[in-house]
């Protein structure tokens, strides 16, 4: 009997491991059975073979034979394992596409009335809205985005209280902004000036409670290069404390730190994933204000642990969730509240009925 190519025994194992779901072959059965240098393939096949679209595995299975007809040779086969790894990333990134590592969550009342303050004062965009069933006009979930951030905000009720936030907003025209928000309803705490830490701005209270930093860096300052349009800041009581929860919580890494003579932080950034939060010790009219926050994560599970094992309290354990999210929620030691989510697939509304 002839030898088979390498594309033909590739087929052989895409047969095998997709073709009989109802009786897998051992992990490493494949590979004993067929070329050893298909072992890092067929890793990569194991892992897709488990995601919840049946159809993927049906794409997969006709885009690997497609390429095995066309393809033949030991050369193939690591650019074969690079596709489908790509492949993979695509449609299964942990974070919703449009997201970054953090969200602001704002959990206050009149939540309708706060994103109709953003559009008018910030050029928010409204992405999504979905009501509390029995009662539309309360907000359950809504999306809205600022510039590269999204912002998520809900209607307060007895199992959630509010947590209005800070948030550190860039604007290229602070003073113009910062005058929008005051006509839409704010409340000025501090008005547009240069600030001696590097940066052009002001800061308010808007309509739900929130507070709102509105500024430029100056030029030449790069304290602040790393925000994005919308950053979450806190005002521990003890920011060092604060660190060091996020770093064992959640891997967070300080990239900045100044104090003043007698230790108090005035200012330090943490990055956690892709996006950075700012903190200051309390001081003055900025004050403790536990927020809310949603973090995605490569794995709710494990980052739930990692928490719990850093001091947070449990709200809600790990979850597969209809909306396509594993989730998970926990409150840190200084009462903010953080919702862990992983992203599993894109939501698909149900068909409506004909």
């Amino acid at each position: 009997m002839a030898k088979q190519s390498p594309s033909e025994q590739l087929d052989k194992v895409v047969s095998a491991l997709l073709g009989r779901p109802d009786a897998p072959l051992p992990r490493d059965g494949a590979s004993r059975l067929f070329n050893p240098s298909f072992g890092p393939v067929i890793e990569v096949i194991r892992d897709l073979i488990n995601l919840p679209r049946a159809d993927f595995k049906a794409r997969l299975k006709a885009d690997l034979e497609k390429e095995g007809s066309q393809v033949d040779g030991e050369s193939s086969l690591g650019d074969r394992r690079a596709s489908m790894a790509t492949q993979a990333e695509k449609r299964v990134n942990y974070m919703r596409e449009g997201f970054h590592s953090i969200t602001p969550y704002l959990i206050i009342p009149a939540a309708a009335r706060l994103i109709d303050f953003m559009k008018t004062a910030f050029g928010a965009e409204e992405r999504f809205r979905v009501g509390r069933p029995g009662a539309e006009n309360v907000i359950m979930h809504a999306e809205v985005k600022i510039g590269d951030s999204m912002i998520e905000l809900a209607d307060a009720n007895p199992q959630f209280p509010p947590t209005p936030a800070t948030l550190l907003l860039r604007a290229s025209d602070p003073d113009a902004v910062y005058n929008r928000a005051i006509a839409a309803g704010a409340t000025s705490i501090e008005p547009v000036a240069d600030r001696e830490y590097g940066a052009r701005g002001g800061s308010l209270r808007d309509v739900c409670g929130n507070t709102w930093d509105i500024s430029i860096p100056l030029p030449g300052s790069k304290i602040f290069e790393d925000f994005r349009s919308v950053t979450p800041h806190f005002n521990p009581a003890r920011s060092a404390d604060f660190i060091e929860f996020l770093e064992k919580a959640f891997g967070g890494e300080e990239t900045y730190r100044a104090q003043s003579p007698e230790g108090r932080i005035l200012h330090a950034q943490v990055r956690i994933g892709d996006s950075v939060i700012s903190m200051g010790d309390a001081h003055g009219p900025y004050q403790t204000k536990p927020s809310t926050l949603h973090l995605y994560v490569p794995d709710t599970d494990s980052a739930y642990q990692r928490a719990l094992g850093a001091g947070a309290t449990s709200i809600q354990p790990p979850a597969d969730q209809p909306y396509g999210e594993r989730n998970a929620g926990v409150q840190d030691p200084f009462g903010n509240r953080w919702f862990l989510a992983t992203h599993l697939r894109d939501f698909q509304p149900p068909a409506e009925a004909s």
